[in-house]
Formats: structure tokens, sequence, C-alpha cells
């Protein structure tokens, strides 16, 4: 008869491997703050001061000089140049205080900047312009740059330093509208609180605003308030991260 098996033998740990503790769960991070700023109408002008110094360049390089007065003035010998820069004006003030979500509007204007395109390559506008009484449109070098520089300025003012006086917070659990130079706060608890961003116009937040947008934020409770901050930038994702945010409980521990 064959030998019964011996027991297999039982692994032994050392007692270093008995004390060693147990490690936790990795818990998640929490969201870091985010910053919301509120913009003014002013944020969608950059196309202005933009074309108005390419202008100025172009200016510059083909330009002549014409006698008006006691002074020689630098003038570019097409119309085109005009055409463009008032037509660019007259399309950024319309856009930025008439919606244009219908698709037909959008189709009018995207076809009336295309023929000023096809007739400024074909040099045409000085004979359309003629048709009318030779009412040709010239700008000055100098008009064209001073007004570019003073609307540049008071553009850069408005998007990186006036936007800082007063803007929103947000932090988990919580939003806070913070005041200039200390001035005053006032926080929102995010429970129940509902997110919107409304960005329908396609020539104003996409086209001259980069993605920006309009977010409506309503909170609940006994001192229920709709707030509406205007002319976000990149809404989407931001909108993405303060619904993380207002999802977690601040300062919440992790549990045992």
């Amino acid at each position: 008869m064959s030998s019964p098996l011996p027991p297999p033998e039982k692994a032994v740990q050392s007692p270093a491997a008995l004390a060693r503790p147990v490690e936790p769960p990795p818990t998640l991070e929490a969201e870091p703050g985010l910053t919301i700023y509120s913009h003014s109408p002013l944020l969608y002008w950059w196309p202005v001061w933009v074309m108005g110094y390419a202008m100025a360049i172009l200016t510059y390089w083909q330009g002549h000089r014409h006698v008006i007065g006691q002074d020689r003035e630098l003038y570019h010998p097409s119309s085109n140049l005009g055409v463009i820069y008032l037509l660019t004006l007259f399309l950024v003030i319309l856009i930025t205080n008439v919606s244009l979500r219908g698709l037909a509007s959008g189709l009018v204007i995207m076809l009336g900047v295309v023929a000023t395109l096809l007739l400024a390559v074909f040099d045409m506008w000085d004979v359309v312009l003629g048709w009318f009484g030779d009412l040709k449109i010239h700008l000055n070098f100098g008009a064209y740059f001073w007004f570019s520089t003073l609307l540049f300025i008071a553009w850069a003012v408005s998007v990186f330093v006036v936007v800082r006086m007063a803007h929103w917070h947000v932090t988990p659990g919580q939003i806070t509208h913070v005041s200039a130079f200390g001035a005053g706060s006032k926080t929102c608890d995010a429970k129940g609180m509902v997110l919107e961003k409304q960005r329908g116009d396609l020539f104003r937040n996409w086209l001259l605003g980069l993605g920006s947008g309009d977010l409506l934020i309503l909170t609940t409770g006994a001192s229920a308030e709709r707030i509406e901050v205007s002319n976000v930038l990149f809404i989407g994702w931001k909108v993405e991260a303060m619904q993380r945010m207002i999802a977690q409980q601040p300062d919440a521990s992790p549990a045992s």
C-alpha cells in the first residue's frame, strides 16, 4: 500500500506582514474652484479693431498721399478697404443688438458677406459705387489706426479688467458672488440648483463669441433666486464643471 500524502504546509506570514496597515480605497479628489465672469457686449467687437488694423497696414503699404488742406494724407486708391471695413462694423452692430436665430437670416448675412468679398476680389466696388454718383468710401490711414486703437483699449479693459470687479466663484456644494475690492459677497447653497446655458445665436455666440453664451442659475429653497450671467466665455465646459462641483458636498470627509 502506498503511504498517504502529507498535508500541505500552511503559509506562515511574518509579523511585519501582519502589522502592515490596510490601505483605504482611493477617494475622488474634489473639483478645484471655478470662476465665472460676465462680460459686456463689447466682448464681441474684436473683429472691428482686428479688421481696422489690417486695413491700416494695407493703406500704409499700398496707399498714396493726397493733399487735404495743407496736409498730405495717406489713402488707399481702392474703395474695397472702406467697404469691407464698414460692412464689418455694420454686421457687428447688427449681430450684437439683434438676435439672429433663424436659418433664413443667417443665409442672408452669409450671402451678403460673400457678395461683398467677390466684388472686392474683382475690384468692382469703385464701379458699383460710381453708379450712385461717385459715393465712394475712402478712409485715411489715421482713421483706421486711431479708431482701432481706441476700440482695442476699451475692449481690452472691458475683457481683462472690468470683469474681475464682480464675478461668481464656484466651489464644491456652493456658489459665491464676489464684488470688487471686497465690497461684499453673497453665497448660495447649490443643493437643488439648476443650471441652464443659453447659446442659440450662431453668429453672436459662435462666430464672434468663440463659444460664449448666457448662463441661467435657478436656486431653490426659501430664498429662491433667478440669476442671469451674460456673455460667459467657453460656457459649454464651464457648465459641465459647475454641475460636477455643485453635486459635491463642501468639506466632505471620506467615508470610513
